[in-house]
């Protein structure tokens, strides 16, 4: 049962709803995750701050005694990141929602920038940089904005969720699959299809935390396996997707699904380093008309990776050079 801690709320709907998932982290980087929005120019009517505990072996709340009059806690048994954001979405009543990882924070003086396309562009969503240095540096150029579909068809996408501010109303019921890994790569290019006005700036807007501990950097065996059957479930669900999808949406989709299946492809090599798992996974993509790679020009990367990885030749020498430079 989710235990919610109510607190006063605006009754005005506020501009950002800030969506704060957590898990067994130290309250100071707990806090310095919360001082970094608050110190946002947006009013108290502006903002709505929602922490979603995933079931923490101890709960953080005491630790956020300075904050209590400010945010909305909810704690709630462990269940993973998807469904914590999912919680989050469920409360949210903000125009925009920002996710921002309860390890990471916000860039304050840079994320103003975003804050002032949002204010005064009307956009859909707002895409952003990340960084691990803490030094702020604020950008001059404020992008044109595309449409979502056009977007995905020419640019590589970062799926990251914490990596833009949306508009609550994109949503239409989309939520995070539960206990899927990498489900950013499944939520965001969807999210992005709905999209009208998309601004891609280069501003470093937040800040990144690479944490050992994290369940992305797990090396034993049954999560490799799970992290690989994720992903592909997730290539073969937007290809299912893109099948339903109106033509030039269904190219734009294409193209990420082709992306995809290249990273991972490379993932299969460089996590498993196995070629049994290499041979038997590329099977399995075949039978789902997945592989060969499809022969399009998205990108130089993805063309050299494409002209090696469709041979087998080419897969065993592109997997021993990869295993050999991860290993310097």
């Amino acid at each position: 049962m989710q235990n919610i801690q109510n607190f006063p709320q605006n009754k005005v709907s506020p501009l950002v709803s800030f969506i704060v998932p957590c898990y067994n982290l130290p309250a100071n980087m707990l806090c310095e995750c919360l001082d970094s929005i608050f110190a946002l120019s947006l009013s108290s009517t502006e903002r709505q701050v929602i922490v979603v505990d995933d079931g923490s072996s101890q709960s953080p709340l005491a630790e956020l005694s300075q904050y209590i009059d400010n945010i909305i806690y909810v704690r709630q048994p462990n269940k993973g990141l998807s469904a914590a954001r999912n919680t989050g979405l469920s409360i949210a009543t903000g125009k925009f929602i920002q996710f921002v990882d309860g390890d990471d924070k916000i860039i304050s003086t840079v994320y103003e920038q975003c804050l002032d396309i949002v204010r005064f562009k009307n956009p859909d969503v707002v895409f952003f940089d990340y960084t691990d240095n803490q030094v702020p540096q604020r950008s001059l150029k404020t992008p044109e904005p595309v449409e979502g579909t056009y977007y995905l068809a020419n640019n590589n996408l970062h799926a990251s969720a914490w990596g833009y501010i949306f508009k609550r109303n994109l949503l239409m019921g989309l939520r995070f699959t539960p206990g899927l890994l990498h489900e950013d790569e499944e939520f965001t290019p969807q999210l992005i299809l709905r999209a009208e006005k998309v601004y891609s700036t280069d501003y470093k807007a937040y800040f990144y935390r690479k944490r050992t501990g994290s369940i992305m950097n797990a090396t034993n065996k049954k999560h490799i396996i799970k992290r690989l059957n994720d992903f592909e479930h997730i290539i073969i669900h937007l290809r299912d997707i893109a099948n339903t999808l109106p033509a030039t949406d269904s190219l734009a989709l294409q193209r990420r699904v082709a992306q995809l299946t290249m990273d991972y492809i490379y993932n299969i090599m460089t996590v498993s380093r196995s070629k049994k798992q290499l041979f038997s996974r590329i099977d399995r993509l075949s039978a789902q008309g997945l592989y060969p790679l499809p022969s399009r020009n998205y990108s130089m990367k993805y063309t050299w990776f494409r002209r090696l990885a469709n041979t087998k030749t080419g897969l065993i020498l592109l997997m021993e050079t990869l295993i050999i430079a991860n290993k310097r």
